[in-house]
């Protein structure tokens, strides 16, 4: 977040002299703090109990497999002991981490978000492969107090709708639609939960493709809510709004 701070401080100096220019000059002095926006690290925790599916989900969502090189690793055991981070494969300045299980020995819940440095994360995608616990529950509702984005994500779709396949009066809608009511209610306590049902194996069932596309629109909007709180140059802000 210093890159931010940095360029606050650097808006608000020019805030002054760029009412003294002309149109063009100033324009080009935006373009300037734009292009150095770009390249503000933006930081996405994945988190969630061990077991949840954290490094299977790192791995799709960057569209690599289990074992390419320099995927995250996965497996019936623990597999993430320390924070870990992933490059997003759309945009370099953005990275995924990979976070340890919370509740485990070396990372109980009383202690989790010092351990993790969680005060360093951007945006939170807090994965549960069952209904959401009170762990979870207590992280995101750290994460509002941080007044950052965070998103639930319901993991192994899969394996519910393999399970309740099975049965006569089977349907995908109605299993799903369960599921999420089922989450929700996990959820009291949390304003308007965003949760998405996922299968990291299956990318094409359920919410992942739009997952992906809210992330990627709402990244753009972080931005953009930067540069409006941060811009304060009266005829100026019509030029920035342009930049969009």
């Amino acid at each position: 977040m210093n890159a931010i701070i940095e360029l606050q401080s650097a808006f608000t100096e020019t805030s002054g002299h760029l009412q003294t220019v002309n149109e063009v000059e100033a324009a080009a002095e935006i373009q300037q703090h734009l292009e150095k926006q770009d390249n503000i690290p933006l930081n996405i925790a994945i988190t969630g109990e061990s077991g949840s599916g954290k490094s299977s989900f790192v791995n799709s969502f960057r569209g690599v497999s289990d074992d390419d090189e320099g995927a995250a690793p996965t497996g019936v055991k623990q597999t993430t002991s320390e924070v870990t981070p992933y490059p997003h494969p759309n945009y370099s300045n953005v990275t995924l981490w990979d976070l340890p299980g919370i509740g485990t020995t070396k990372f109980p819940a009383k202690k989790y978000l010092k351990l993790v440095g969680f005060e360093k994360f951007d945006f939170f995608i807090i994965i549960s492969n069952t209904r959401f616990t009170e762990n979870d529950v207590k992280l995101a509702q750290e994460t509002q107090k941080m007044k950052k984005k965070f998103y639930f994500v319901r993991s192994k779709i899969d394996n519910d709708i393999n399970a309740e396949r099975r049965k006569r009066d089977f349907s995908a809608e109605r299993t799903l639609t369960e599921i999420r009511d089922d989450c929700v209610h996990s959820l009291q306590g949390i304003e308007s939960p965003r949760v998405f049902l996922v299968s990291s194996f299956k990318q094409h069932w359920c919410d992942f493709s739009l997952l992906q596309e809210t992330l990627e629109r709402e990244l753009p909007m972080k931005k953009r809510d930067f540069l409006f709180s941060c811009c304060r140059f009266g005829g100026c802000c019509f030029i920035l709004v342009t930049q969009w």
